[in-house]
């Protein structure tokens, strides 16, 4: 049955308690696939049948006791203004707060300045039911769909010692109040939401810096007239106006026009991209210095940057396998904190007869539990993490393979296009008659002038200057030949040289090196009446290793992973390869359809006493089998759409110092992950049985319990600094 992908906005979610609840609420409807929610963006990702409505989710949401909201531009628009007015609540409760902790801080110096009893208790009211109302409804709503969440426990606790302090009141007992703590609680908590709320909103920077980049209109060429349309009216094959400093509209093809771009943004290569006729140009890249016209081919949805959004919100949204032990742990955390503060409740009220006591040590036990650090640890890494991959041209598809990334020990690599360049250049040239090599490269030149063959195109890229040669007759499968100042001149394959009966001299070595180099070999000959025909020149064409090749090589050994080239080449051009780039296994005569067969082999290998966990690199149709079949397959964003779809992460650009930056920010961010989960245990193991112990008082655990989550968020965003190899090469 055909599914389809819904997602939503998720309000009045507090922990990771509520994110468990929301998900159990979706899973229950038939029909339903698989729903992810993700506590740092407020987002569910639900995967169901055709037959299942958006509005029955989003039903099932409200009555779980939140609210789901579409996601529209405006909606966002509408929470990130929300966002932005927020603070007020905070300055108010800080306002009203001051009365309380001054005194406090004063008392041990024998200065006595608490407000009388009845001002307490208007302040408080204020705070507690006035600022505090959200916890109230939240935990209404929990308790309505019989769940529990942060919010409960928050408004159980300031409740608790609210509601204790009125009843010393109300007995006469002013030296016996508390309203201070559930003030303080209160507003230590909407300042750490609100701090946690800030940082988050930074973990979103990438999805905004890249959403940033959509131009609202274009100038489109309209029979003889020039119409500025918004993009969502422009259509395939438009033609597309671009002037020099704007910024690019559409993907297309640039029909009139030079110009460099910048598409740094998109691809991390910070050096500006020469664009001339026939060349491709991207949606949301900067035109430099020249006057371009674009013939559109992708828009909207379809435009490589929509693809590359649309990746990064799917990566930050999914959730990684280790969030899974969270999960479980959050299903059952609030239950099990109402026990323990119970159980503190009883003991100590049981054990020292003071129930005041005993209710204080309760509270704190509620307050300092709130589970909102284990529901940001593993998002606001991944969030972060593939951000910052994002911005430099590594588009990671989903969280789950940003996590196996970090494990991968061997990368197989494809030859023709990944390690080298994809195209023939001419590396080797031997005169053998009188002629100069220029006057040599001139001719073959002359002989192949407006020829699209790759071996032409090496020639002619090298010749200084050339004519065209007449009687040009192309002889299928062997080569050209031209009358150059009425001689004959021949040039192709030396099975064609031999086939002409032409004449070589101690030719055999030189033949039988580069032949053994994997090159491809060609001669130019020409007639000669006396002598028949006569070698002039041996040309050498080879596909050239990519710069940065060796030197990524050597990063990705850095990192202590084993490199392997899978290729279709013979042994001896692929060992030559190898040799020059230090590979550690060179697997040759490989047939495309038998390369996933080789990753399987790879994988079932023995490598630090556990199977290898193998990314296979590719930028062809032929590589989308070997992709797929790898634990990673990484694509290069310059090959083809299917092998992009079919790996899990793509690079933007060519370059590949790309591969190792890749595995290192997913490792980075993997230890960022376990990092905050320890920062989220660490709170609450040490701090739950503080607080029933009596070490910490109401005020000061609702201070640790708001540290734990902008800790959590903090420590994720200082993936920030990261900064890529690729990048300063």
């Amino acid at each position: 049955m055909k599914t389809v992908e819904y997602q939503f906005f998720v309000e009045d979610m507090s922990c990771a308690s509520c994110v468990s609840r929301v998900e159990k609420a979706l899973k229950k409807i038939d029909g339903v696939i698989d729903a992810s929610v993700n506590l740092a963006t407020e987002k569910a990702n639900v995967t169901a049948n055709a037959n299942v409505k958006l509005e029955t989710l989003m039903s099932a949401v409200d009555k779980a006791g939140y609210h789901a909201v579409k996601i529209t531009d405006q909606q966002t628009h509408a929470k990130d203004e929300e966002k932005q007015a927020s603070l007020w609540p905070i300055v108010l409760s800080v306002i009203l707060a001051i009365p309380f902790v001054v005194p406090m801080l004063l008392e041990p110096f024998n200065i006595h300045l608490m407000m009388p009893a009845w001002l307490q208790l208007v302040l408080a009211s204020i705070v507690q039911f006035g600022l505090g109302a959200k916890f109230y409804r939240s935990a209404f709503k929990a308790l309505k769909a019989l769940t529990g969440n942060m919010d409960l426990l928050v408004a159980m606790g300031t409740s608790a010692a609210y509601g204790l302090s009125l009843y010393q009141l109300i007995n006469g007992d002013y030296d016996h109040l508390y309203f201070e703590s559930s003030v303080v609680i209160i507003t230590l908590i909407l300042f750490g939401k609100w701090l946690e709320s800030r940082a988050k909103h930074q973990t979103t920077q990438a999805i905004e810096a890249l959403s940033a980049l959509r131009p609202e209109l274009a100038l489109v060429k309209r029979g003889d007239q020039q119409v500025s349309l918004p993009i969502n009216q422009v259509k395939v094959d438009d033609i597309v106006i671009i002037k020099p400093g704007e910024r690019i509209a559409v993907d297309g093809i640039v029909i009139e026009g030079a110009s460099s771009c910048d598409e740094s943004m998109l691809t991390g290569e910070s050096l500006p991209v020469n664009k001339t006729v026939n060349s491709t140009v991207t949606g949301g890249t900067i035109n430099g210095e020249g006057l371009l016209l674009v013939k559109t081919t992708a828009i909207e949805a379809d435009s490589t940057l929509a693809k590359i959004i649309q990746m990064v919100e799917s990566a930050q949204a999914k959730k990684a396998p280790i969030q899974r032990i969270v999960d479980r742990i959050s299903a059952i955390f609030v239950p099990v904190i109402l026990i323990i503060a119970l159980i503190t409740l009883l003991a100590w009220g049981v054990m020292y007869h003071d129930w005041q006591q005993a209710l204080l040590h309760a509270v704190a036990v509620l307050v300092i539990a709130c589970p909102c650090a284990l529901g940001l640890a593993t998002p606001t890494a991944i969030m972060v993490g593939t951000g910052v991959a994002a911005r430099q041209g590594i588009l990671i598809k989903d969280a789950e393979a940003l996590e196996t990334l970090h494990n991968i020990n061997t990368v197989a690599f494809d030859k023709t296009g990944t390690l080298t360049l994809g195209k023939p250049e001419l590396v080797e040239m031997d005169v053998i008659g009188t002629e100069t090599p220029d006057q040599i490269l001139s001719l073959a030149a002359s002989m192949q002038a407006g020829s699209e063959h790759p071996l032409a195109k090496a020639i002619l890229s090298k010749a200084k200057q050339y004519d065209y040669a007449q009687n040009i007759t192309s002889v299928t499968g062997s080569g050209v030949m031209a009358t150059i100042d009425n001689t004959e001149y021949y040039l192709g394959s030396l099975r064609w040289m031999k086939s002409l009966n032409a004449y070589f001299v101690d030719m055999d070595d030189k033949i039988s090196e580069l032949t053994a180099k994997g090159y491809t070999i060609s001669f130019l000959a020409k007639q000669q009446s006396e002598n028949g025909v006569a070698i002039l020149a041996l040309f050498g064409f080879a596909d050239v290793i990519k710069p940065e090749a060796k030197n990524a090589i050597d990063a990705l050994h850095q990192l202590h992973v084993n490199t392997v080239m899978l290729t279709g080449d013979n042994q001896q051009a692929a060992n030559s390869v190898g040799q020059q780039l230090g590979l550690d296994k060179v697997i040759a005569e490989v047939l495309p359809q038998d390369k996933a067969n080789y990753i399987y082999q790879l994988q079932k290998e023995s490598h630090t006493n556990t199977n290898n966990r193998v990314a296979m690199v590719g930028d062809g149709i032929n590589d989308a089998p070997a992709l797929a079949a790898a634990d990673i397959g990484i694509a290069m964003g310059t090959g083809t759409d299917v092998a992009m779809h079919a790996a899990s992460i793509t690079l933007m650009r060519g370059n590949l110092y790309l591969i190792a930056d890749a595995i290192d920010i997913s490792r980075r961010t993997y230890n960022k992950i376990k990092q905050n989960l320890f920062w989220a245990f660490f709170y609450n193991l040490i701090g739950i049985p503080l607080a029933a112990l009596g070490f910490l008082n109401p005020m000061i655990a609702g201070a640790a319990m708001a540290l734990s989550s902008v800790s959590v968020v903090t420590n994720a965003l200082l993936l920030k600094r990261w900064k890529a190899r690729a990048e300063t090469k």
